[in-house]
């Protein structure tokens, strides 16, 4: 065999490898998604706690009045929880049309906290901190602006961390609110159900592990204390706050019915700058926790980090590999025996590809569609190539703020 050969050999056994991991996790969200809609949620297990709703907000006047109003909504006590709208360094309207609200709720717990440039504008983490100060609950739950959570939503998620001293945090589940506005949100709304809530369901079947999804959760108070907050360098704050929360003990719940509706990017440059902090912040957080493979402690979220590094790393690396060796090979460049054999398991991809996501998306109402077949193709050919690009992107500019030793920017999801 020459080098060609085995380099491709790798790449397809590495890509091969980690599909079959998800099959597996698809498999296993399958079964606890038919659990979860045969088993009903539980009751509130003794009083209802003070819940502080936080949700951190930075030029959200396009959609903040229809996610404070939902927040309102909620068929939890009125007098058991608050809300905490961390107003971060806006130069819209936000400020007055969340005036405005608390002018039309006297009688609810409705908090509004105003930063300047000084105070505030640091990202996510910093307005959560800040809100954190001012919150008087013994559960922090977080939404992000843009999200419209079914009224029950909050109920389900207490519920389900009263009821077992176990969890540290319970996450709920988000839908795509604006999946019919374009070819790139239907994407994007398979996509979160299949690659991201199917595999959080089949990690908590598999091995009780769920990562924090920054909406829709919850999470104790003690824990946010005992942390000292959140991490204000990472920009995939919620990956990283799932990993101080595994090391001390917790596990992380899924709970599928506690749902929000949150508005997805509508543009290829809004997506490409959303999902490039996306690959920075995890790319952080793998680095920052990798040493926890080594640490016997650690050994229940082994899976995790070793899951997060194999996406981030080893298949992007893989499929980058095969797929330039096929191009070379096809032009002539480089001679590789194994270009038939690797054509016939890329189509097998394909076929794995097109039948898995179909099956994960059945779960849900409206999404049966015959049409969804086509979709999905389309999707595999376009949309997950453009994944591995912002992939990429997004490890040399990790590497570049690194080396350069500078702050990373966050750039804020533009609304619609």
């Amino acid at each position: 065999m020459t080098i060609p050969d085995y380099l491709l050999l790798v790449a397809t056994l590495s890509i091969w490898g980690l599909l079959l991991i998800n099959v597996v996790l698809i498999i296993a969200g399958y079964i606890y998604y038919m659990k979860t809609e045969r088993k009903p949620v539980p009751e509130i297990k003794g009083d209802p706690p003070m819940v502080t709703i936080m949700v951190p907000a930075h030029n959200e006047g396009v959609v903040i009045v229809k996610t404070v109003e939902s927040l309102l909504r909620f068929d939890y006590p009125q007098d058991r929880y608050e809300i905490i709208v961390i107003n971060d360094n806006s130069s819209d309207n936000s400020a007055e049309l969340l005036a405005a609200i608390q002018n039309k709720n006297p009688g609810r717990q409705l908090h509004i906290i105003n930063t300047d440039a000084i105070t505030g504008g640091k990202g996510k983490s910093n307005a959560l901190n800040i809100g954190f100060k001012q919150a008087k609950g013994e559960i922090m739950a977080i939404y992000d602006a843009d999200n419209t959570p079914e009224k029950t939503a909050l109920r389900y998620l207490v519920a389900e961390l009263t009821n077992d001293d176990s969890l540290g945090g319970v996450i709920g589940k988000f839908r795509t609110r604006n999946r019919n506005a374009s070819l790139l949100t239907r994407f994007i709304n398979i996509e979160t159900l299949s690659f991201q809530w199917m595999a959080q369901a089949g990690r908590w079947q598999l091995f009780k592990l769920c990562t924090i999804p920054g909406t829709n959760f919850i999470v104790r108070r003690s824990i946010i204390e005992a942390i000292g907050g959140w991490d204000e360098k990472a920009l995939a704050e919620d990956t990283e706050i799932s990993f101080r929360i595994y090391m001390m003990g917790y596990k992380i719940k899924f709970q599928p019915k506690a749902v929000t509706w949150e508005q997805e990017p509508q543009t290829l440059k809004v997506w490409f700058r959303q999902r490039t902090r996306w690959v920075k912040g995890n790319i952080y957080v793998i680095v920052k926790n990798a040493r926890l493979l080594f640490d016997p402690k650690a050994r229940k979220i082994r899976f995790d980090i070793l899951y997060f590094l194999s996406i981030y790393f080893l298949l992007m690396t893989s499929l980058v590999v095969s797929d330039v060796l096929l191009v070379l090979n096809l032009m002539g460049y480089v001679t590789t025996t194994l270009a038939g054999f690797s054509g016939l398991l890329w189509l097998l991809a394909i076929i794995l590809f097109v039948v898995g996501t179909f099956i994960t998306i059945t779960t849900e109402k409206g999404e049966l569609g015959i049409g969804n077949i086509g979709i999905i193709l389309l999707m595999y050919i376009t949309y997950s190539q453009m994944w591995l690009v912002v992939a990429a992107y997004g490890m040399v500019m990790y590497i570049k703020e690194t080396v350069l030793k500078r702050e990373a920017k966050w750039y804020k999801t533009e609304r619609f």
